[in-house]
């Protein structure tokens, strides 16, 4: 079987010589913070709102931590509601439950999974101060609609851009540009990494001004007081990521160009199956997983069968993204929070009594169970990779077709 390079191993990750020089002048200096006069963290930031042509960057040291910036700038009181996506890594949530709010789950858009606007629309209400929608797999959510909602109803949108570098939408505008902050992840597995770390963005000053202190335990470091103005975590980013970071920022434009020119050459072999249906402007996606959802009828049998024929033929593959929408999980279903008081999702703070379990979203539900699959994707894969996950597609589409 073909081995597929991972973002695991090194065939699978753009590391070089250059992350080595940048660790080595790093520990050269002896400042491995910002706070004692380090320069990679704030070189950084300029250099990232630079590339998305915004005015504000904010370095920290998660993508989720990047998240809770934001969360944390809006300032919900216990009990406010942030509506968010159930298809998304639970960091997207944690940010959320952490500032004592309520996660209320929209429903998806079938064809795509990502967030439907008229669903997110339904469920505002008068403790609604957040949304958070997430450009899963590194398609653009449809953020232009949910900032028309955002603004007419007085609440902050949050793009959870963390599978999304250069992620454009159709008039060129990049993902997390288009929110009141867009919160991205250096994680390991992302296009470009640092092992770990985020960086949050923002048009807004005050909003940029309220994440830096909130990643910095509310210190207004740059007045030379010793005080705490507002609540904050200990989320600054090293001088070490902050390095590494730069030296793989120089490189994603290659990364992501690499992983839309092999998408399209996936697509393109996929597009003709019947049942069978491949991600839309892809030259605009960011290509972090290649998604496919099928037309179960069409296609001749569901996720989960394909994901297994697939696997037995070697391809990366997942069935459903999650095993489960994120409502699912125990520390939501059976609220295991604080001490098992069921704060904030009792009422009160909470307007009404929260509760979450199956059929809250029938759409993202049949998704998970039924209808989306996830190849694994890499800047790495050449074209044969790609030949051989398409030949391998159309053996088992013919296989399970009949």
């Amino acid at each position: 079987m073909i081995h597929y390079p991972s973002a695991a191993e090194p065939a699978g990750r753009s590391f070089g010589d250059e992350e080595a020089a940048a660790l080595a002048e790093v520990l050269a200096s002896g400042k491995l913070n910002f706070t004692v006069g380090g320069t990679q963290t704030p070189a950084l930031e300029n250099e990232f709102a630079a590339l998305l042509g915004i005015d504000h960057a904010v370095a920290c040291s998660s993508g989720t931590a990047a998240v809770h910036l934001a969360v944390g700038a809006v300032d919900p009181a216990p009990g406010d509601e942030i509506i968010t996506t159930p298809l998304t890594d639970f960091g997207t949530v944690i940010p959320i439950l952490a500032q004592n709010a309520v996660p209320v789950f929209a429903d998806l858009d079938p064809a795509t999974g990502l967030l439907d606007p008229s669903s997110v629309e339904s469920l505002i209400s008068e403790r609604t101060r957040a949304i958070v929608a997430v450009h899963l797999f590194g398609a653009a959510a449809p953020v232009d609609e949910l900032r028309d909602i955002a603004d007419c109803r007085g609440i902050t949108l949050i793009e959870d851009c963390a599978q999304a570098y250069l992620t454009a939408l159709p008039d060129g505008r990049l993902a997390g540009t288009v929110g009141h902050v867009g919160c991205f992840s250096l994680q390991q597995y992302k296009h470009i990494t640092c092992g770990d770390g985020g960086l949050a963005v923002s048009a807004d000053p005050e909003l940029a001004a309220a994440m830096r202190l909130f990643a910095d335990k509310g210190w207004p470091r740059a007045t030379g007081e010793r005080t705490h103005l507002s609540f904050g975590m200990n989320y600054r980013m090293t001088e070490l990521q902050a390095a590494v970071a730069r030296a793989q920022l120089a490189k994603l434009l290659t990364v992501v160009a690499d992983r839309r020119r092999t998408a399209r050459r996936l697509a393109d072999a996929l597009r003709p199956l019947a049942g069978i249906r491949v991600p839309a402007g892809l030259d605009r996606h960011a290509v972090w997983l290649f998604p496919v959802v099928l037309d179960v009828d069409a296609a001749g049998a569901d996720n989960q069968a394909y994901a297994k024929a697939l696997a037995a033929e070697g391809v990366p593959v997942t069935a459903g993204y999650l095993d489960q929408p994120v409502y699912g999980y125990p520390a939501l279903a059976q609220r295991r929070l604080y001490g098992g008081s069921g704060f904030p999702f009792t009422s009160p703070p909470a307007r009404v009594e929260f509760r979450y379990g199956p059929g809250l979203c029938p759409q993202a539900e049949r998704l998970i169970d039924r209808t989306l699959l996830v190849l694994q994707w890499n800047e790495a894969y050449t074209d044969a990779d790609v030949d051989a996950i398409a030949a391998a597609f159309v053996r088992v589409h013919a296989r399970l077709r009949g």
